[in-house]
């Protein structure tokens, strides 16, 4: 904008035509013909506008800024006496109610709102209830340098003309900003300034040679005011993948003039990621990892001229830490028999990617795979375990509850044990035996065989005293039931074990072997060795055949007591790095409890673990 005479403190005398008086101050009974002008002292503010008693006071031509506001015709100023020059109060309060000053004094115009000028000076007029208006030169200088009477904003043209009396010659023009010579055609009496920017205000004057003198225009400030602030970018400069990021891009308008449309663009590490549009507002709904970054927005006006960029916002994007991890698998349950497929699932309630998964068995330091999913084909008894999925984002790790996980085992190799351990059984006395299995996983069922025929149940098969009908071929028969819902069924058969007793009242003995039993009554020392001899051989040569090992006899367990035995399965690699082919059983471990003493129900259940 152009102001004029503004910047050291304006003082009545530094007007042309001034007439020191009286200092009265404002009061509504004393506005009376030949009253002075209550002069209030003026100063400059950065932004062109004035301070009066302390108060911010309206310059010229800023619309809105006070109240009461004195109109020039035509507008331009400093006004000259030779355009005619028509001054115009506008306020509050009664129409016809204004009081015109005139340098400093009351001012015969009373009553009217507007005036033709006839004299030079400095006018201001004042409206009850809305204050002083701003001063308005009327000058009759021999040069003079006009502005436009109005409010001057950024991308604005405006022109600033230097003029002298009508009846005299001007020629040899140079224009001046801050003391400085602007250049231009010396005949040319116009000096167009197109594009204001802000620093386009400064203190401007011309001169000329008007008639045959050199003449100078006194100073006119010229303030170009902001078209709107610059933009501020507001926004979050944290968040977590996935949540909504909305930025806003502010800026204020200038108040000097209607608001005019402007234009928002929106620009992440100097790429433009929104605008230009007429929203102030950028919006994103979900937002990535990738969204991290510096921002700053710009705005700019309908036309271009104009543009304002926002400091810098930085943004960060944090990823959504994983959490609950949980494992499924199948079969259901985690049992499964021995040779089946495994196939374990991981999945994650909340955490953004990238994520990675390793799977692990604990007691087992190596990484069993990665990825979501794990499967092992044709598992083994050393597969069963404890296994649990790790998801980390790189940043923090999550972890499973670990899941059991048990490899079933049939039953193998089931043998038949005589007790006592005794080698010489005479009739009458008590004979119980007892079936085992060297692998196999709980629960384990035996069933007895006497001659081809189911006689009991349960590991413990207990004669009593035993007499000629129990005589005959003994068998035991190990069940066990594997997978999920026990669909599958495996059973292993002992070798025959026979029991002869001699008729009542003969001295006898029972010899048990692996599979013969021979007695002897009345024999010589050397005879027996010779007997004992021969059926040794026979039964070593008949368990050989049946692919057994001599049975030794062993005494019952005691209370509480458990059998371990050791057996190897034998595995050879097949077409895939799970796939086996399973050999006899060789050593296992197996514990198998046992009780002493008491009979067995039909269907007790020979405990199991490995």
């Amino acid at each position: 904008m152009f102001l004029w005479g503004l910047g050291d403190p304006l003082k009545p005398r530094d007007i042309p035509g001034y007439r020191a008086g009286p200092l009265v101050t404002r009061k509504s009974e004393s506005r009376q013909p030949g009253d002075r002008w209550p002069w209030q002292r003026v100063t400059a503010s950065a932004h062109g506008r004035g301070h009066r008693d302390g108060r911010e006071a309206q310059t010229l031509g800023l619309a809105g800024a006070q109240t009461t506001q004195l109109l020039v015709q035509p507008p331009w100023t400093p006004a000259v006496l030779w355009d005619w020059v028509t001054l115009t109060c506008q306020g509050s309060g009664t129409a016809g109610a204004t009081t015109w000053y005139k340098d400093w004094q009351r001012w015969g115009q009373d009553g009217r709102d507007s005036f033709l000028v006839t004299e030079s000076g400095t006018y201001t007029c004042d409206r009850p209830g809305s204050g002083l208006s701003p001063p308005m030169l009327v000058s009759n200088e021999p040069l003079v340098l006009q502005v436009p009477a109005r409010a001057l904003l950024e991308g604005d043209t405006v022109t600033l003309r230097c003029r002298g009396q009508p009846d005299k010659l001007l020629t040899r023009v140079k224009f001046h900003k801050d003391g400085k010579d602007l250049g231009g055609h010396l005949s040319r009496t116009e000096l167009s300034l197109s594009r204001l920017q802000v620093h386009s205000s400064g203190r401007y004057q011309c001169e000329g040679l008007v008639g045959s003198e050199m003449k100078v225009s006194a100073l006119v400030t010229v303030t170009v005011h902001e078209l709107f602030s610059v933009p501020v970018l507001e926004g979050p400069s944290e968040l977590t993948e996935g949540s909504p990021l909305n930025l806003s891009c502010l800026s204020t308008p200038s108040p000097l003039r209607p608001p005019a449309p402007l234009l928002y663009s929106f620009y992440r590490d100097g790429q433009r990621v929104g605008g230009p549009q007429g929203s102030p507002q950028l919006l994103v709904p979900t937002v990535g990892f990738s969204h991290s970054g510096n921002y700053r927005c710009q705005v700019s006006s309908g036309d271009g001229a104009v543009r304002k960029s926002s400091a810098q916002l930085g943004v960060t994007v944090h990823k959504v830490p994983p959490s609950g991890v949980s494992l499924s698998v199948q079969p259901p349950g985690g049992q499964l028999a021995l040779g089946d497929s495994l196939v374990l699932s991981c999945t994650v309630a909340m955490g953004t990617g990238p994520l990675s998964f390793s799977w692990h068995r604990e007691g087992l330091g190596a990484t069993l795979g990665t990825g979501p999913r794990l499967e092992l084909r044709h598992v083994g008894d050393n597969d069963s375990g404890h296994y649990q999925c790790r998801v980390s984002d790189g940043e923090s790790v999550a972890q499973s509850v670990p899941l059991n996980v048990t490899v079933l085992v049939p039953v193998a190799n089931a043998t038949i044990t005589p007790g006592p351990p005794a080698l010489q059984v005479h009739p009458g006395d008590p004979v119980t035996l007892r079936c085992s299995v060297q692998v196999g996983s709980a629960p384990v069922t035996f069933t007895w065989l006497h001659n081809g025929q189911e006689v009991a149940r349960g590991p413990l098969l207990e004669l009593g005293d035993v007499d000629v009908g129990h005589s005959g071929t003994y068998q035991c028969i190990a069940t066990n039931q594997l997978g999920q819902d026990g669909h599958r069924v495996f059973r292993a058969l002992s070798p025959e074990l026979a029991l002869e007793v001699t008729p009542q009242g003969t001295t006898g003995q029972l010899w048990i072997t692996g599979g013969v039993t021979l007695m002897a009554t009345g024999l010589g020392g050397s005879l027996l060795f010779l007997v004992l001899l021969v059926g040794g051989a026979v039964g070593w040569h008949r368990w050989n055949n049946m692919g057994g090992a001599p049975l030794e006899p062993s005494a019952p367990p005691e209370e509480g007591e458990v059998l371990y035995t050791h057996v190897v399965i034998t595995e050879h690699m097949g077409e895939s790095p799970r796939a086996t082919t399973l050999q006899d059983p060789q050593v296992t471990y197996a514990e198998l409890p046992a009780t002493h003493g008491r009979p067995r129900e039909s269907g007790d259940i020979y405990g199991n673990v490995l």
